[in-house]
């Protein structure tokens, strides 16, 4: 569409009236502007959240997460931690320190295939039902 400029030349307002023309002057400024001010109502009623802080961060000293590990991960993972010396085979079974790893909790995602002796601060429902349905035990430090 071709500009109208041309033919509003020698016109002070170009049709819009004399404020109407100027920027954002019609609709009180762009954006955000005037929210503390000649917009408080319109702010208050449909963004009363707009300003100040809201919610609780949890300081990062505080904040824990468990580290935990899968009855599969476990079993796939086996012959390394004989190898690093946090599992030891001793006869049909396995005896296996997730506490010396670091693990705070095992879960029961996975099976577990052969005898297992387990030492863990914490274990999942599930994780203690497989791992005593295949003949091992858990324990805690």
């Amino acid at each position: 569409m071709p500009s109208r400029t041309r033919k509003f030349r020698g016109s002070r307002t170009h049709g819009r009236g004399r404020k109407k023309g100027r920027g954002a002057g019609l609709m009180g400024g762009h954006g955000n502007a005037g929210l503390h001010k000649h917009k408080v109502m319109k702010m208050l009623k449909y963004a009363p959240d707009h300003f100040g802080r809201h919610g609780f961060k949890r300081p990062q000293k505080v904040a824990y997460a468990k580290i935990s590990m899968n009855i599969g991960e476990m079993q796939e993972r086996m012959e390394e931690l004989v190898r690093d010396g946090i599992a030891v085979r001793k006869g049909d079974g396995v005896t296996v320190n997730l506490s010396q790893m670091g693990v705070d909790k095992l879960l029961g995602s996975g099976n577990a295939t052969t005898k297992l002796e387990i030492i863990v601060s914490e274990a999942s429902e599930t994780a203690k039902q497989k791992i005593e349905a295949a003949g091992g035990s858990i324990t805690q430090p």
